[in-house]
């Protein structure tokens, strides 16, 4: 049996809300910025989640788990990141290619969940 989808959402909040953190903290105090940033902070949001999981749960989530983590917490980013975007384009119109590559940067945060959620952090499934 699955967990309720409320609970699915906290890990989804939580991830939101440290993106939100570590983004102002590392690209504003530290002044890391770029792709590697993007990296180094949805990795470990990623890295964050799964272990919270699989500490509160002592399991890896299931698959239909999984997705709805991962599902909600890129819809919420997402909805972060075209209200960044609307920013943005009022301040300067970007080309395709500076539209490509705020969509790469978006990507990293949910494709690097996916990954994380699915590893297997020792013991069985």
């Amino acid at each position: 049996m699955s967990m309720p989808s409320s609970r699915l959402g906290r890990y989804a909040l939580g991830g939101i809300i440290a993106s939100i953190l570590l983004n102002l903290l590392l690209r504003t105090f530290v002044k890391v910025g770029g792709l590697f940033a993007t990296l180094l902070i949805a990795g470990l949001i990623a890295a964050g989640m799964a272990l919270v999981f699989a500490w509160q749960n002592r399991r890896a989530p299931w698959p239909e788990e999984r997705r709805g983590i991962v599902l909600r917490y890129g819809l919420g980013l997402g909805v972060l990141y075209l209200g960044l975007l609307g920013m943005m384009e009022q301040q300067y119109e970007h080309g395709p290619v500076g539209l490509l590559l705020f969509g790469l940067h978006y990507a990293c945060y949910p494709a690097l969940a996916w990954v994380a959620l699915g590893q297997r952090f020792g013991g069985k499934a």
